[in-house]
């Protein structure tokens, strides 16, 4: 029997791979001029055929017409002398002069969610300027494109940028005149990407403790608190002291309490599908066991113990049990309560 010899491992010179580097960063360079040029485009339709004429034409007062559109404007202003850079092939010093104004685009993500509700709401209530917006959008150069979608552009071009600029410094060599200015810029993106992403998390978190809070009967149990974060939910079975049946409870759980609720009576005309708070259980000097259970078995105990109370809680189901174990070893911890395993 006889074998071939496995085929020859490709070995790259120093200069193949500074040429493969230099296909890359052009290409996406190319990518990064186009894409700023049709941004700058569409931002221009939101400045003229929106800004403009709402100014020219009174049809929403100021304060409400830089709700809806913020530094928009100011963004556009700024974008339009990048592309000359762009275009002209200037990157590194583009993106110099381009970074200092990146605190536009923070107003502008940390305001995203209000413009959101503030256009909402004119749209339902101001019928001059519902009409008005539909007339723009329906104008060829919008191509058919929402008012809506084009307020997006400026959250979605930092997470662009990222992604090319990132490709530019992976593929320049350290050596190349532009390299630390691209790194700057690559840091400077980054920060506000991260900022895009903490004002998402917390504007989620603002859901769903709104959420929790209409789910709960009357106005005694205070849900929406300052710092506070929504950790998860879920049908528990609590034990009693002195052995009467378990009854199942809803617990709500959050970063320094836990809320126990029961359901409302299904009979109820308005309350059928909400709960009624029983208990809030502070976590900060809690202690928590796991009594039993494992993976091999069904579920099992968790005993929360407090300065003036204790809680035996049970789940049948092992994975439930194991993710409440988790999380609320995860809280205790973080309040500085004492977690134990």
């Amino acid at each position: 029997m006889s074998f071939s010899p496995p085929p020859p491992v490709e070995v790259l010179s120093l200069q193949d791979q500074r040429q493969r580097w230099e296909r890359k960063r052009s290409r996406t360079s190319r990518e990064l001029v186009q894409t700023e040029q049709v941004y700058c485009q569409q931002l221009q339709l939101v400045s003229t055929f929106f800004v403009e004429i709402l100014k020219a034409k009174g049809t929403v007062k100021q304060d409400i017409r830089d709700a809806i559109f913020s530094s928009i404007q100011a963004i556009h202003s700024v974008n339009q002398s990048l592309l000359v850079h762009l275009e002209n092939g200037f990157f590194g010093p583009g993106l110099d002069q381009f970074c200092p104004h990146l605190h536009l685009y923070n107003t502008y993500v940390d305001n995203m969610y209000n413009a959101r509700k503030v256009l909402e709401i004119q749209l339902k209530k101001n019928k001059a300027f519902r009409r008005f917006k539909k007339l723009q959008e329906a104008r060829p150069e919008f191509n058919h494109l929402l008012l809506e979608d084009l307020l997006q552009l400026p959250v979605q071009r930092i997470d662009q940028y990222k992604h090319f600029l990132q490709d530019m410094a992976a593929n320049s060599s350290p050596g190349r005149p532009d390299f630390q200015q691209i790194s700057r810029a690559v840091s400077a993106v980054t920060d506000v990407s991260h900022r895009i992403q903490d004002n998402r998390r917390r504007h989620d978190n603002d859901l769903q403790l709104r959420r929790v809070q209409k789910l709960l009967k009357g106005r005694k149990t205070k849900v929406l608190a300052s710092g506070r974060w929504f950790v998860r939910e879920g049908w528990l079975k609590v034990v009693p002291q002195k052995g009467a049946e378990a009854k199942a409870r809803m617990f709500f759980l959050f970063s320094d309490v836990l809320l126990q609720a029961r359901r409302c009576s299904p009979l109820h005309p308005t309350h059928a599908d909400r709960f009624c708070g029983e208990q809030a259980f502070p976590l900060q000097d809690c202690t928590l066991d796991k009594v039993f259970g494992h993976t091999r078995g069904r579920g099992g105990l968790l005993s929360l113990t407090f300065p003036k109370a204790k809680l035996l809680l049970m789940s049948s189901d092992q994975e439930d049990l194991d993710d409440w174990n988790q999380k609320l070893t995860s809280v205790i911890r973080s309040v500085g309560g004492m977690g134990h395993w």
